[in-house]
């Protein structure tokens, strides 16, 4: 298996915690060896407000960075009213491409459901009033989330990603019914993970996405190797072009324009003003 791209090849890391402490003082670097290895842009995601505040600050700086805002469900708990309000006037900022990322947890205990429940439908009726894409964070409660797509998607269209998806096929065509994105991260490559792998290669082409979740999922072989970076995107992908029989160029092509068709402002902003790299 090969992971070098041709030089017309291009990814986007769809999800990146570009703001983690991991990443601290070295996101210069971290971006270079990005571009260096065919990733063209990085979506940096907020969990809090802080975090959130950090990737538009990451997003103003680098030319190739741009953000998504919003409340982890894990972090609602956390989370006070003014919180909201600051998520939400950063929504007007030109490099915020998405809310979230959001969703809901029933692996941790950190908050309780309801209350991640409120903040979830919160990210999707704010999607439906700005068009902005939300992403979504499910664990180990599929069909909650799905409930609340179906309800969502009764007051209108959806647009949005599941994000590091682990559902099965059955998930994933529900998913898709609604309006969803699939994207797939370190964990496709997992030997264990020949299920997931299925999934990949059913996805139809233009709804697939890629992306890292670093500094979390490192791929195989780096798998027990932390932290995880944007250009470990190459591993994914190619794990996706060959479950899919295509190869790493035609994969990263496709899911390139599909992060366009999705997160429409990583188009339509004008980066000229960013100072970085």
């Amino acid at each position: 298996m090969t992971t070098t791209p041709s030089t017309a090849a291009q990814f986007i890391d769809t999800h990146a915690h570009l703001e983690s402490e991991q990443f601290d003082g070295r996101q210069n670097q971290v971006i270079q060896t990005a571009l260096a290895a065919g990733v063209q842009k990085m979506i940096a995601i907020g969990c809090t407000w802080g975090s959130s505040q950090k990737s538009l600050y990451l997003a103003k700086q680098h030319k190739n960075v741009f953000a998504a805002v919003g409340i982890h469900p894990n972090y609602c708990s956390t989370a006070t009213a003014r919180d909201w309000e600051r998520i939400l006037a950063m929504l007007a900022h030109p490099e915020v491409v998405a809310l979230g990322e959001t969703g809901l947890d029933r692996y941790w205990d950190y908050t309780p459901f309801e209350l991640q429940q409120e903040y979830f439908d919160r990210h999707i009726r704010t999607s439906q009033k700005t068009g902005l894409p939300f992403i979504v964070h499910m664990r180990q409660c599929p069909q909650d989330i799905l409930e609340m797509l179906n309800e969502a998607r009764q007051r209108g269209p959806l647009r949005g990603v599941m994000h590091s998806f682990t559902g099965d096929t059955a998930m994933a065509n529900n998913c898709l019914d609604l309006g969803m994105y699939i994207s797939f991260a370190g964990m496709v490559t997992f030997k264990k993970n020949a299920a997931l792998r299925e999934v990949a290669a059913m996805i139809p082409a233009n709804r697939i996405l890629l992306e890292t979740d670093c500094p979390y999922l490192s791929p195989h072989p780096y798998r027990s190797k932390r932290p995880n970076h944007p250009a470990m995107i190459l591993h994914t992908a190619q794990c996706v072009a060959d479950v899919r029989g295509v190869s790493l160029d035609e994969i990263g092509m496709q899911s390139t324009q599909n992060a366009y068709d999705l997160f429409t402002r990583l188009d339509d902003n004008d980066d000229s003003t960013k100072i970085g790299v």
